[in-house]
């Protein structure tokens, strides 16, 4: 049998239970259970495993040590990474995770570990969105983050990423859970969004393990965990048939929460958050409809760790990016975006032909976009940011 590296306690055999083939995390919850921690299950037989319902590969695998095996190469990658690993054993482990039906047996950290207990709210949408929709995420995840709530969601494109940019603007902690190993940023798009996240004092997490690529069924498992590590879930714009409606009906069976922040009725991308309000979720329009929800000791901790910044005063907020120095080229692209409708690219240089070359429109675009000042939608349309 495969031994373990010295003085890793007991997540290596957290580690190896997460890496058996054809264990899941419940069944693996279960062995914990019936052995009373994890060590025990590796000097369990190859009969007595059998007996207790797993499948032949599974037993096999940790019988043989295959899975110790594999748990130790894990950990050297993560500890040469810099990356954390939790076990359910853990201090720093999150108690509300606990409290949903199929909780995760191992998570990795890539920042702040402790960050993932901290009381938060979960922000999530549809990948399209409409400017009204990047907008409310932004200014949602700016006043809650401003206010001390860490903001959760899963970096996807859209609403997700509007919510963590939110966050950092506050200047506040947000975390992303991937449905991708931590080491793998997905979308790539969102590199420096991650970036920021960590240097911010927030977190990148994953249920996953390191170099797990981004099939399309690992997405609607991680958002249980999204919304599992929340008090509550805000959903901002999602059409019918999506992952944000799966979160929904996490948080409604994890007891959480659930906010929606209601949108145009002729869009498809009201359906999911307009329905939820007509079901009970509460109408959300700015952060105090989050925050009087709140239970009274959560509001009465985040106000001792911010100085009292849940008043009615809004929070100084700030760029994700360095304030610079506008050009005259990128203060008159600006004048002419809305926040609330999208501009092409062709009415922008109608709009400055004679004024301002389109050489000098498209660099003026591309600087206020990489500040953050200006976002671009789909089909070359702009928008200013909230």
């Amino acid at each position: 049998m495969a031994t373990t590296i010295p003085g890793t306690s007991n997540i290596i055999y957290w580690l190896a239970l997460s890496l058996t083939p054809g264990l899941g995390p419940t069944r693996g919850r279960k062995l914990v259970e019936h052995f009373s921690n994890a060590q025990d299950i590796f000097h369990a037989s190859l009969t007595e495993l059998e007996a207790l319902g797993l499948q032949a590969q599974s037993a096999q695998a940790i019988v043989t040590g295959k899975s110790l095996e594999l748990a130790n190469e894990e950990f050297a990658k993560a500890a040469s990474a810099k990356i954390t690993l939790l076990s359910r054993d853990d201090q720093r482990w999150p108690a509300r995770l606990n409290e949903i039906y199929d909780p995760p047996i191992i998570l990795y950290i890539r920042g702040n570990a402790g960050i993932i207990a901290q009381p938060g709210i979960a922000i999530v949408g549809t990948r399209h969105p409409t400017p009204y929709g990047i907008g409310m995420a932004e200014r949602l995840a700016c006043d809650l983050a401003a206010r001390g709530l860490v903001i959760f969601s899963g970096m996807a494109r859209g609403i997700d990423t509007a919510g963590h940019r939110g966050a950092l603007k506050a200047p506040g902690k947000t975390v992303a859970v991937f449905g991708t190993g931590v080491d793998e940023i997905y979308p790539k798009e969102n590199r420096r969004v991650a970036e920021s996240i960590l240097s911010s004092g927030g977190a990148l997490i994953s249920e996953f393990s390191l170099q797990t690529f981004p099939a399309p069924q690992n997405f609607p498992i991680r958002n249980r965990i999204i919304s599992g590590l929340s008090l509550g879930v805000l959903v901002v714009e999602a059409a019918e048939h999506s992952g944000s409606r799966i979160t929904a009906r996490n948080a409604l069976e994890q007891s959480r929460e659930l906010f929606a922040v209601p949108s145009n009725v002729t869009s498809r991308n009201s359906w999911v958050p307009n329905t939820l309000i007509k079901q009970g979720a509460k109408l959300t329009a700015t952060w105090e409809d989050i925050w009087e929800e709140l239970p009274a000791t959560i509001k009465q901790q985040l106000e001792s760790q911010t100085g009292g910044a849940a008043s009615d005063s809004k929070p100084q907020t700030g760029s994700l990016f360095a304030e610079e120095k506008l050009s005259q080229a990128e203060k008159k692209v600006l004048a002419v975006l809305k926040e609330h409708e999208s501009t092409h690219i062709d009415e922008i240089i109608e709009k400055l032909e004679g004024k301002v070359s389109s050489a000098e429109i498209f660099t003026a675009l591309f600087e206020l976009e990489l500040s953050g000042k200006i976002k671009q939608m789909p089909g070359k349309n702009f928008v200013k940011s909230f």
